[in-house]
This record gives C-alpha cells, sequence and structure tokens, in this order.
C-alpha cells in the first residue's frame, strides 16, 4: 500500500490552498484518513481526521478554516485550508488506517507535502 499527497505550497496569508492523499494497492477498506503537520523542532500532530463513516475532527487551531473530506471510491483523502495564517507552516502528512484485501490492518503514512504561508 502506498500514499501519495499532493497540492502543497507557497501561499500568503488569508489564501487557500487543497490537498489530496491517495491510497493505492490492495485495498479491502480504509476506516480511518487524516492529516497531521509537522514543523522543525516539534512533534507531529493532528489537523484533521475522517472516519470510515464520515465522522470529522479537527484541531481547535483549524476549526472553521480547514475542512476534511474523502472519496470512498478513489481511496482519496483532502484537506481544503482556507483563510492561511504563518502558523499554518509545515509539513503535512496523510494516514490512513486500512484494511488489506487480504484482511490485514495496516497503517500506512504519506511522504509529507511543504505547506508555507507567508506573511
Amino acid at each position: 500500500v502506498q500514499l501519495q499527497a499532493f497540492g502543497g505550497g507557497l501561499v500568503q496569508a488569508g489564501g487557500s490552498l487543497r490537498l489530496s492523499c491517495a491510497a493505492s494497492g490492495t485495498i479491502s477498506s480504509i476506516n480511518y484518513m487524516g492529516w497531521y503537520r509537522q514543523v522543525p523542532g516539534k512533534q507531529r500532530e493532528l489537523v484533521a481526521q475522517i472516519t470510515g463513516g464520515g465522522i470529522t475532527d479537527y484541531a481547535d487551531s483549524v476549526k472553521g478554516r480547514f475542512t476534511i473530506s474523502r472519496d470512498n471510491a478513489e481511496n482519496t483523502v483532502y484537506l481544503q485550508m482556507n483563510s492561511l495564517k504563518p502558523e499554518d507552516t509545515g509539513v503535512y502528512y496523510c494516514k490512513t488506517n486500512l484494511r488489506t484485501s487480504l484482511g490485514r490492518s495496516s497503517i500506512n503514512w504519506g511522504q509529507g507535502t511543504q505547506v508555507t504561508v507567508s506573511s
């Protein structure tokens, strides 16, 4: 199973970006999908997550600005980021908890995509 993340870049404060992360491989089902952020010297932290049933949860710092969604047919998770702030800067990683076609549970991380918000 592989995760490929796309959509990072450089944007001015107040701008928007949309991240996407596609899972590929022998996948039976994906329960959990999430986005995490990491900045130098700090631990990776949860930004947003969505369950297989569509229940979402967000870090307090992004509530009302970020929206997580998923396309189950495409095994893809999205993160729409609006009203971006310089403190949103970091490397964004996607994470999935899925079941392979062999029935095994697998936790996977994407390669990370850099988001830089200038003031």
